[in-house]
């Protein structure tokens, strides 16, 4: 294959993605594929909700999705420390906690250290009363929130063919439902109350895939919440480079979202083929998903 122009690496201390949704449709793998090759992090840290147990069909794991899970392993064979936190739609993985595999680490939680100052991630599912205590219902939305983006997806072809610009159902619902609204503003604010009360400076989440960087004060005192968001709407992660988080859009990136070096799954391929084999893909998989993956 043709040497292909290649896009200069930027370095980032910590990044953090989350709600990828491995194994659905709303699973944008070819533009984080973009993103992860074109980022040197130290450390990733992958909060919750990678791969989907509850939408999981065996009759579903394209080839890019795969890709971002060999793009993954070639991280950590290259240095990068790997951190998967478990969410609720891969709660599976959480019989294996704790675990390590060279620079993988499987867990709950992490807490990190820097400057002084304390870092709580976490996926989010813990403050979900639907989650805790209705999960059959949790999953039934999960299933609906799926076929939406399907739907959306659809809709926006439509659109772009008619030189439209493209639309979210998925967020016009969020906005028109009140519950929905006060849903996100009460999960934000008891995630930063618990994180005050148990001495953090930071704390960094998933789970309702709203990509946020805000300051919140309660009557014991103030933490800087981070919101990851998700790669099925938003498509964005979080960095921290040079002493600074900050958040990263896919949308907003004009360098890979409009001409991407990328987008070729052959080109992946041979990308990767170099360090990450099948057997190193096999590993990364729990039993629960290698007999329909392979």
């Amino acid at each position: 294959m043709e040497e292909k122009n290649r896009v200069k690496k930027r370095p980032v201390d910590i990044c953090v993605i989350s709600d990828i949704h491995l194994g659905t449709f709303g699973c944008h793998a070819k533009e984080l594929l973009d993103y992860l090759n074109s980022i040197e992090p130290k450390v990733l840290v992958m909060n919750g909700d990678i791969i989907d147990a509850w939408q999981f069909n065996k009759k579903y794991f394209p080839r890019e999705h795969i890709s971002v899970i060999r793009r993954i392993l070639k991280f950590a064979k290259q240095g990068t420390k790997i951190y998967y936190l478990v969410g609720n739609h891969d709660d599976f993985l959480r019989k294996y906690i704790p675990l390590q595999l060279d620079n993988i680490h499987l867990d709950n939680k992490l807490i990190l250290k820097i400057n002084g100052k304390k870092l709580w991630f976490f996926h989010g599912d813990v403050f979900d009363l639907t989650i805790q205590h209705s999960k059959w219902l949790a999953i039934l939305g999960g299933k609906s929130y799926d076929w939406l983006i399907r739907l959306n997806r659809f809709v926006n072809n439509v659109l772009q063919r008619f030189n439209r610009p493209k639309m979210s159902l998925s967020k016009k619902v969020k906005n028109s439902v009140k519950t929905a609204a006060k849903f996100i503003n009460n999960f934000e604010n008891t995630v930063a109350e618990k994180a005050v009360e148990e001495n953090y400076s930071y704390v960094l989440c998933g789970h309702i895939h709203q990509p946020k960087i805000k300051k919140v004060k309660t009557s014991s005192g103030e933490v800087t919440y981070m919101n990851s968001g998700d790669w099925i709407e938003n498509l964005t992660a979080l960095e921290y480079f040079r002493d600074k988080w900050t958040l990263y859009r896919y949308d907003d990136d004009h360098s890979l979202n409009e001409n991407s070096q990328f987008n070729d799954p052959d080109f992946l391929d041979s990308e990767l083929a170099e360090t990450c084999d099948q057997n190193d893909l096999e590993a990364f998989l729990s039993p629960h998903f290698r007999k329909y993956v392979f």
